[in-house]
């Protein structure tokens, strides 16, 4: 009920906005007008890759065990996966999901996830001990539950490049030794698994094995060499940042000719050590940052001569970082260290409802814009993580929230055309102590011909509705549209538990008079336009 509530104001709003214009005395809009798209239909539109709206799942907290795995709930499958989760996943239509980490990843030894008999191995990055009950066989079965590529994140920490190898012949094999350790895990056929990451993070201090940049060119290039030994048809990729120097270009010199993509990692907000909840204005003050960082790695790859054969892979980010104090490490935890436990405890702190507010929908919708509009670039991007912690799916033990950022990612996975679509763009721009961004955002992508279009426009202003003009080319769109929007009652409403369906998605017309469309404050509006 409340849902149709909305929709009926919503609607409401939009017809007393195209009053306001015919009460104009020459029929035309006199006020102030916030944002201008201008379609280009004589160029024709990009396609652009679904991998951009894929995902990320860490061993960290309840992630997978009490997220997407969950054997004994009434919820799961026999073999232990949470219905309602593969359900949800199945709605985003999510293309790729990347595992097992993360720092994780740079202290994971793949064998100790395989076999009928498991031993528990005490994770020395997080802190706990992992029972290993979920590993590479549960990993690609629940993708292949999904519909979605595995994307593997090898241990480039404190493994070997023979371990590597070996986990490309354990997946990917028809004959040998780690193909029979496969078959007699009870999986007669090849996992073939595609995508391969090399390494996480390892410029980081703070990652098991980090690497100089030196070291990293001739690593990357090294680990790639091994495992196509196993399988000579890897998509691989391998980190990248501009935030250390002589880091991106030299590795790309290196290895790139074994590289499908390089990647970048970045949080609009690193809440690692100390949690906050910054406001929903001082949140769309970060929503630039991803294009910022896609045209700085845009720039390294181009200085490397790489531009053209070498995709940016966007394959970790969030508005949030993950609260994690006193962690990850590089050795196991004493159980005996009282101080760890109360640092682990305090990674509840995530779980928050009230954090995830209209502001991680619309910075999510604003990356996705970011993405699109150098999809010639930019081939992949994974949010961090897709479920629990800070991710788009809130997982419990008696069912799911969708949080905000959850619906901003459905409508562009579900709502979009496959192309993007040449536009000129401007917009007003919104300040906060010192830093300024354009109030509107706006991308336009339409299929091959050009003629079915989806409009994904954010307003990000926390409280007035703003106008943008949208001409097709000379002449001003005109007519009523079916779009769907998503908005809360205030900037900062929020799913949770009690209220799921506070903040859902509304499918309404909305009326377009003389190129004006009238964008309800906090809002990301995708807008259908058949121009047969």
């Amino acid at each position: 009920m409340k849902g149709k509530i909305i929709s009926a104001m919503l609607y409401g709003i939009m017809l007393l906005c195209i009053l306001a214009i015919h009460s104009c005395a020459d029929g035309d809009y006199m006020g102030h007008i916030n944002a201008e798209i201008i379609v280009d239909p004589e160029t024709e539109p990009n396609p652009y890759s679904p991998m951009l709206f894929g995902g990320f799942l860490e061993h960290f907290d309840d992630q997978i065990y009490g997220g997407v795995f969950d054997p004994g709930s009434p919820l799961s499958t026999e073999q232990g996966f949470r219905r309602d989760v593969i359900a949800a996943m199945k709605e985003l239509n999510l293309p790729i999901v990347r595992w097992p980490g993360g720092c994780f990843a740079s202290g994971y030894h793949w064998q100790d996830g395989v076999g009928k008999v498991r031993e528990p191995v005490p994770d020395p990055v997080w802190g706990v001990t992992d029972p290993n009950t979920f590993g590479t066989n549960e990993f690609v079965q629940w993708c292949r539950l999904v519909g979605c590529e595995p994307y593997i994140c090898i241990n480039a920490g404190n493994g070997t490049f023979e371990e590597m190898k070996a986990w490309v012949e354990y997946c990917n094999a028809e004959t040998g030794p780690y193909a029979a350790m496969r078959k007699n895990s009870g999986i007669d056929e090849p996992l073939n698994v595609r995508y391969w990451s090399i390494g996480n993070e390892n410029y980081s201090r703070v990652e098991i094995g980090q690497k100089t940049p030196e070291e990293w060119g001739p690593f990357v290039k090294q680990s790639a060499e091994h495992m196509l030994e196993a399988d000579p048809n890897l998509i691989f990729s391998a980190v990248g940042t501009p935030r250390v120097e002589g880091w991106t270009v030299p590795m790309l010199r290196i290895a790139g000719e074994y590289l499908d993509y390089v990647t970048t990692h970045k949080y609009m907000f690193s809440l690692q050590r100390k949690q906050s909840m910054p406001d929903f204005l001082s949140c769309m003050m970060r929503s630039e940052v991803p294009e910022e960082r896609i045209k700085e790695m845009i720039a390294l790859i181009e200085e490397a001569g790489c531009r053209g054969k070498i995709k940016l892979a966007f394959d970790e980010w969030n508005l949030r970082g993950w609260h994690h104090p006193g962690f990850p490490r590089k050795e196991v935890t004493d159980p005996g260290d009282t101080q760890a436990m109360e640092q682990i405890k305090k990674r509840e702190i995530n779980n928050i409802p009230e954090q995830y507010t209209m502001a991680d929908a619309l910075v999510s919708a604003s990356l996705f814009n970011s993405c699109l509009r150098h999809c010639e670039d930019v081939g992949m991007a994974n949010i961090a993580p897709i479920i629990n912690t800070r991710g788009v799916l809130y997982v419990h033990p008696d069912g799911i929230v969708k949080r905000t950022s959850f619906h901003a990612f459905s409508m562009y996975s579900n709502l979009l055309e496959d192309h993007v679509a040449p536009i000129q763009f401007r917009s007003d721009s919104r300040s906060k102590d010192e830093k300024s961004v354009p109030v509107i955002d706006a991308i336009v992508t339409s299929d091959e011909s050009g003629r079915n279009l989806s409009l994904a426009i954010v307003n990000r202003h926390p409280d007035s509705i703003n106008t943008c003009s949208i001409k097709m080319g000379g002449e001003l769109l005109d007519g009523k549209f079916n779009a769907t929007v998503l908005s809360g009652n205030s900037p900062e409403d929020y799913n949770d538990i009690g209220n799921p369906d506070r903040v859902v998605p509304e499918e309404i017309i909305i009326p377009v008079r003389r190129g004006i469309i009238y964008l309800p404050p906090h809002s990301l509006v995708i807008l259908k336009v058949d121009r047969k």
